[in-house]
């Protein structure tokens, strides 16, 4: 890939996502650039990753061919008039804040870009991330490509419509956090059944990774797999019927569908 490709932001999503591109080695570290006001952060990527860094996003904007708005969304208000007049026309713009539509973001740039939704989730800093992309009209079928590859460096990436995004939000960007919920119960409950708290978090853990990891490589359903570890009479059938009278799929399904609800009204 023979880009420069500019970050402006430095935090954890910023970093995560030049940690695939240079694990991938789709660009040398050469070819990126990045800006930020907090100066410790752009010392601790350049020191990690040996990328060019600076305080001014006009001139990450100006070199940039792939430009990635790594900032938080209430800041886009700000810096995008800051940068617009520096963004070249062939320079495609990822924005990777939650609850910018692609309308919002094209209204702030006030004249023509080539613009990609992006919404990853933090797994990607461990190289286990989930992406979804969503390309405005300007936007070609190559460049789409070459955004998937730079957010499938860091995890699994896939195109969809931006009218799935709020989905999007719910079943992967934020679901994170229900998982650690998950996790965090289960450990407490072997906890109470008398193991330490260390050894209990990595069996819940492991056993969450796992399963997972079985779903995506398998190819069964997951209803499938789950009557797997469900014998006639045994301890798993006991806890899945528990799970079932407490209402856990119905709480799930709530739960993510408030998180896409909040993600639909934070995008008018």
């Amino acid at each position: 890939m023979n880009r420069t490709i500019g970050f402006i932001g430095s935090g954890n999503m910023g970093g995560a996502i030049i940690g695939g591109i240079l694990a991938a080695r789709l660009v040398p570290p050469a070819s990126i650039i990045a800006s930020d006001l907090k100066k410790e952060g752009l010392a601790h990527l350049e020191k990690t990753y040996g990328i060019r860094t600076t305080t001014d996003n006009v001139t990450v904007a100006k070199c940039a061919d792939i430009l990635f708005l790594a900032v938080k969304p209430n800041v886009y208000p700000a810096v995008i008039p800051e940068i617009r007049e520096a963004v070249r026309p062939e320079t495609v713009v990822v924005s990777i804040a939650a609850g910018q539509s692609i309308e919002k973001v094209e209204g702030l740039f006030q004249t023509p870009v080539k613009l990609v939704r992006v919404m990853p989730n933090t797994p990607a800093l461990v190289g286990e991330g989930m992406s979804a992309l969503s390309p405005n009209s300007k936007v070609s079928p190559e460049e789409t490509a070459e955004i998937s590859a730079i957010m499938g460096s860091f995890g699994k990436a896939e195109i969809v419509p931006e009218s799935l995004m709020d989905a999007v939000v719910g079943v992967s960007g934020s679901s994170p956090a229900y998982v650690y919920l998950f996790i965090e119960a289960m450990a407490d409950a072997a906890v109470a059944d008398g193991m330490p708290r260390a050894q209990a978090y990595t069996f819940a853990a492991q056993s969450v990774l796992g399963s997972a990891k079985m779903v995506l490589e398998t190819g069964m359903h997951p209803g499938a797999l789950k009557d797997m570890v469900c014998s006639p009479g045994g301890t798993t059938i006991e806890g899945v019927a528990v799970l079932e009278e407490e209402g856990f799929r119905n709480a799930v399904i709530k739960a993510q569908r408030a998180c896409s609800a909040k993600s639909r009204e934070m995008s008018r």
